[in-house]
């Protein structure tokens, strides 16, 4: 049982967290690490094979949601908008059912609305299974843009 409450860190609502857990929270350096279980009810699960990997990218979304929601002082969660992923490597075609994952991001570059993290998935054997660089924008007036 996680000792964190998704729901009031995240801005999406259940069935839409797809992550389970905040495994360590590191400010100072700029990083914070997540797990997912992969569970038949669990949002994209396809019986026979697991979640397709590319749901790997909304993974480290949701981490870097996280991440946001620490660095701005545990505040209202506030939506991010996804402006682009470079390099996103994976090396399964499904995360596999009964395994947990876990998703590492660290942050290396903001202007306070521009975001860029270098993020890692790794399965329960501490192999990298999945990386990917995400771009995203966390500016003050995103709401006025999605109303757009």
């Amino acid at each position: 049982m996680s000792e964190y409450d998704l729901t009031k860190i995240l801005p999406h609502k259940p069935p839409m967290i797809l992550i389970d857990d905040i495994l360590e929270v590191n400010l100072k350096e700029g990083s914070l690490v997540s797990l997912f279980r992969v569970y038949p009810e669990k949002q994209f699960f396809e019986r026979g094979r697991g979640i397709n990997s590319i749901v790997g990218i909304e993974f480290m979304a949701q981490t870097i949601g996280c991440f946001s929601y620490f660095k701005d002082k545990c505040s209202a969660p506030k939506p991010g908008l996804l402006l682009g992923t470079r390099l996103y490597n994976n090396q399964v075609e499904y995360f596999e059912e009964g395994i947990d994952y876990t998703v590492k991001v660290h942050e290396v570059f903001t202007d306070n609305e521009i975001v860029v993290f270098d993020c890692l998935i790794y399965d329960n054997n501490d192999n990298e299974i999945a990386s990917a660089t995400i771009n995203a924008y966390q500016g003050t007036n995103i709401k006025e843009l999605l109303k757009e």
